[in-house]
This record gives C-alpha cells, structure tokens and sequence, in this order.
C-alpha cells in the first residue's frame, strides 16, 4: 500500500529574500520542507571562495561507507563514530585542529560559513555557537563537491551519537550554500519521510534503494549560483548527479537546543 494517499499542504518548498526565525522554527517542527534565499551570496563572493577552495586539500569520503564519490574538506564527525556511536577522539581533534588552522591559511574572504551563521544568528534572535564535546568547540562548516550524487539517506544526531554533545538537540537542520553550480542536474530532493525500521529492508551501504519513499510527497530543488538552502535532514534526501560542470558548496548542521539556543557542527 502507498504510504502517502493525500499531499500534506505545508510540505512545500518556499524562496524568500531571507531567512527568519518562524522559517527555522516550522523546520524544526517539520510543517515546511525547505527554505531557499536566492543570492544568499553574490557572484564575487562566489568566485572568491571557489577561489580559495582551491587552496584546501580535499579528499573523497571513506568509498566503503559513501561508495558515491564526493569531495570534501572538514572532518564530520560521523566519520569519528564506532559503530555504538562514541567517538574516536584523539583522531577527531587532532584533526579538527589541523582543518581549523588550514581554513585560516586558505584566506576565505569572506568566509561562507562565518557569513551564513552570522545571518541565521540575527535571524534567530542569538548568535549561533559551536556545538561541545566536554566543553571543547566541534569543528563547523565542510566544503563537498559533489557531482555523481549523493543517495537516499537521512541525518540525526540523536540516532546516529545519543547524547554526543554537551547540549541537547531536540530538532536538527541542514545548511548549503552553493558558490559553483553545473548547468544541469545536482538538484536535491527532499521526502516528506523519516526514517522508520522496515526502511533497513531497503538499505544500501551507506544509504537507501528509491523503493524506500517512491510513495512519498517530495520537493526538489535546482541549486542556482550563490542560493542558501535550510531543510530539516531528518527528512529522507539525496542528491542527483549532474552529467558536467562542478556543483560546490559550504555545508553544516544547526541544532535546535532545549534551551532554545542554535548550534553548528559538521
């Protein structure tokens, strides 16, 4: 039987000029499926920070967890999680560390990331603050590249690391902005579904197969030079492929904290 008979009026997919504390707020509660500022960064910011990605060193993601390839620079800290969700710890910092000064030699001007969390900060009332292991600041804000796709999968730190941070996540958020955009495809798809047992059934390394939501009410949304992107990932989504061109943006989470505080990490 289908999952979905009837369309949900409020999943929809909404451009503004930018983004408020009620777009953050009907995020966290799952009554939007996305918002999209358009020219969230103009065109000479763009070049500016492709320009200095150039000067990060870049890796594919481990292809046994993520056998679609997709650059990237930062450490996430689901590639630190043994299989009960603790982190290797010594690994993560040191190598939080070392991406921290890199960013800084690279010379972001301006910088993605400081910029986007210094709007949403303004947009939410407060300034948006690292997450903490132990008191100590997670590393926020990758740069990924990806071309060939990303697979169905979803994203919740309080499934995959209970109670990992300091603070408590009741509602998470994802953050892209794109500062280089192919000319066709690399459209992100968001499905009004969050993940449910039976879905193990449709798993696929590191994601899962389409028969996992091919019921389910979606938006999809064409990244355009320059545009920010807010969705909650606890929804199922992925990434299409774009058959040419380079498809670049600066990414993190937000969380939406007990005592009504933002976090970022990545």
């Amino acid at each position: 039987m289908p999952r979905t008979m009837a369309l949900d009026p409020l999943f929809t997919a909404v451009d503004s000029a930018a983004f408020t504390d009620r777009h953050l707020a009907n995020l966290a509660a799952g009554t939007l499926a996305a918002v999209r500022v358009p020219g969230f960064l103009d065109s000479a910011a763009c070049r500016a920070a492709v320009a200095a990605s150039g000067r990060l060193p870049t890796a594919d993601y481990d292809p046994a967890r993520v056998p679609t390839p997709i650059v990237r620079f930062g450490p996430a800290l689901n590639d630190y999680l043994g299989q009960d969700g603790d982190l290797d710890a010594d690994r993560y910092w040191a190598d939080a560390e070392a991406a921290r000064a890199t960013w800084h030699r690279a010379g972001m001007r301006p910088d993605p990331v400081a910029v986007s969390l210094a709007r949403l900060g303004s947009a939410w009332g407060a300034a948006v603050t690292p997450a903490t292991i132990g008191g100590r600041a997670v590393f926020g804000g990758t740069l990924r590249e990806i071309n060939s796709g990303a697979p169905i999968h979803y994203d919740d730190v309080n499934r995959e690391a209970p109670q990992l941070f300091d603070q408590e996540v009741v509602a998470q958020l994802a953050f892209n902005v794109w500062v280089a955009v192919p000319p066709t495809g690399g459209q992100t798809t968001v499905w009004r579904h969050r993940w449910e047992p039976v879905d193990e059934r449709h798993r696929r390394s590191y994601g899962y197969r389409p028969e996992t939501v091919q019921h389910c009410q979606h938006v999809s949304l064409t990244p355009a030079l320059g545009d920010g992107l807010l969705f909650n990932p606890g929804n199922v989504h992925a990434v299409r492929p774009n058959p040419g061109g380079r498809r670049i943006a600066f990414a993190y989470f937000l969380g939406l904290t007990t005592t009504g505080r933002l976090i970022a990490w990545s």
